[in-house]
């Protein structure tokens, strides 16, 4: 006697999960107009790629003679795939099944995920569309606690230690309330869609009885808020965008912190010098210009992917590649605050900084930083704590660094672009000091301005005379920076840079570790 029943078992199981929650709950889903888990799974892998692991985990109900009568699979599917031909683990919940709050089975499966990438040293993907918890637990028995799940923590314990070796990727593309928005926060690259995407803590219901807000999931968490405040790190225009900018950020980076980052080929001349760069800086200190412009010149042409571009908006932060080499790069935007570093600003470089040391990005610092956010609200957002924690980021960091001081150079705040060891270049527009000369010179000759015949006359011969002392001339003599130089050469010296610290890099592989910040 074979095991046929047993193998006919495995295959009405297979079926019964291939459907998920049912044809209504299918198309309902549809109607949203949102895919179901396995849809998107199949738009983000290479075709045919998907592995399933754990088809036949869920709840059945048997006949009385002991055979199947119905199936509902765990609401989470996870397997291994390929993207772009590299290999990787993705997870995704299934909304068509209770909304897919989170399931004993579905909890233990969104937890092997993360032991499986960590384990084979592969990025991981989650596909976020959760309700989260719900007051009966994950085992959905009316009177079992909500707390259940969390009981011996091994799920927490998985995620610290897959993200600390692993690219973590995870898109909100539903209602994510909860666990599943702390999934979706504790990742390397969090994404949502513009519409039909919520990330909530607690959901309306829970907010109008706790709080008295009577609010909707849109206004409490949809992407016009965490666009803003830092949860999610880009957004986009629907889920095709989401899996573009997937593989867009993964590309840049290796599968795991025991690798270097990939190099691509690349066809954009190395000495490529824009005659544009020597125009860009104006010769008005106060007036902005277009720093994204700055960053195209310099890096391969349209490799420049802009990470959390809502948030701390006073920095500009991204991934490119100088000869095909993936590097990190960090400026100031003047046209947001003249691009002073503000309490979001600092969070963000700090985030960003990490990023790139786990994963062995060089980073490239564009630099002209009017200094620390000053004022009532800076002082009541923290701004000097927040800014000496990014500056413990920069001194703690392993990879190369290359800076270039564009035009400001001013105050505590300038050593944020500075890394440990790092080259510095600049540019003729550069200027340095303790603090800009307007301000500056306004609180140390306020006596003097105020009594002298014509304040404003007086105060611009002033101006003047700290202005010589401000040049990058002085400085470059003393060897205060590496060089100076031609902006048109800038791309050219990076290239070298970079090509010259590959060495370095892979000396680094590894987990990071760092001690305390403020």
């Amino acid at each position: 006697m074979g095991w046929e029943r047993e193998v006919e078992e495995i295959r009405r199981r297979r079926e019964f999960a291939a459907g998920h929650g049912g044809e209504a709950a299918v198309a309902k889903q549809h109607a949203r107009g949102r895919q179901t888990v396995r849809e998107r799974i199949d738009a983000l892998v290479d075709a045919g790629s998907f592995r399933e692991q754990g088809s036949v985990t869920g709840v059945s109900e048997q006949e009385g003679d002991g055979t199947l009568r119905h199936f509902t699979p765990a609401n989470a599917v996870m397997g291994t795939a390929k993207l772009d031909d590299r290999p990787v683990v993705v997870c995704g919940d299934d909304f068509t099944l209770r909304g897919a709050a989170y399931s004993s089975a579905g909890m233990r499966k969104a937890e092997y995920a993360d032991v499986l990438a960590a384990r084979r040293r592969v990025p991981i993907i989650r596909m976020l569309e959760a309700g989260g918890a719900s007051v009966s637990g994950i085992t959905g028995v009316k009177g079992r606690s909500g707390y259940d799940f969390v009981g011996n923590a091994t799920s927490n314990r998985s995620v610290v230690e897959a993200r600390s070796q692993v690219p973590m990727v995870s898109a909100a593309l539903g209602p994510v309330a909860g666990y599943a928005a702390a999934r979706l926060v504790a990742s390397h690259f969090s994404i949502m869609t513009r519409e039909g995407a919520q990330v909530l803590t607690g959901g309306p219901v829970l907010v109008k009885r706790a709080t008295g807000e009577d609010v909707s999931k849109e206004e409490l968490g949809g992407a016009q808020v965490h666009g803003r405040s830092g949860v999610v790190n880009n957004v986009a225009e629907d889920e095709a965008d989401v899996w573009r900018q997937i593989r867009a950020f993964l590309s840049y980076l290796p599968s795991s912190v025991w690798q270097t980052p990939p190099v691509q080929a690349c066809e954009d001349p190395r000495d490529r010098a824009d005659a544009e760069l020597l125009e860009m800086i104006p010769a008005e200190s106060r007036r902005p210009y277009k720093i994204r412009r700055v960053i195209a010149s310099l890096v391969d042409r349209d490799s420049f992917f802009e990470l959390t571009p809502g948030y701390g908006r006073t920095q500009v932060t991204g991934l490119a590649r100088l000869d095909g080499h993936p590097v990190g790069v960090f400026a100031n935007d003047p046209y947001v605050y003249g691009g002073s570093m503000t309490a979001t600003g600092a969070q963000k470089v700090r985030r960003f900084i990490e990023l790139c040391d786990a994963f062995h990005l060089p980073l490239l610092s564009l630099m002209d930083e009017p200094g620390f956010m000053i004022g009532t609200q800076a002082e009541k957002d923290a701004t000097i704590r927040f800014g000496m924690e990014a500056m413990f980021a920069v001194q703690q960091s392993r990879v190369p660094w290359f800076t270039v001081i564009l035009r400001k150079s001013f105050g505590v705040a300038a050593g944020i672009h500075l890394g440990p060891n790092g080259l510095v270049m600049a540019w003729p527009s550069a200027q340095s000091g303790s603090m800009p000369l307007e301000g500056g010179v306004a609180l140390a000759h306020r006596s003097e301005i105020e009594a002298a015949e014509d304040p404003d006359a007086r105060r611009s011969e002033i101006e003047a005379e700290y202005a010589s002392a401000q040049s990058v001339f002085p400085r470059a003599e003393d060897f205060g920076v590496h060089d100076l130089i031609d902006p048109r050469e800038t791309r050219a010296r990076m290239a070298d840079w970079v090509e010259e610290v590959q060495p370095q890099l892979a000396g680094q592989c590894g987990p990071t570790h760092y001690t305390a910040r403020p």
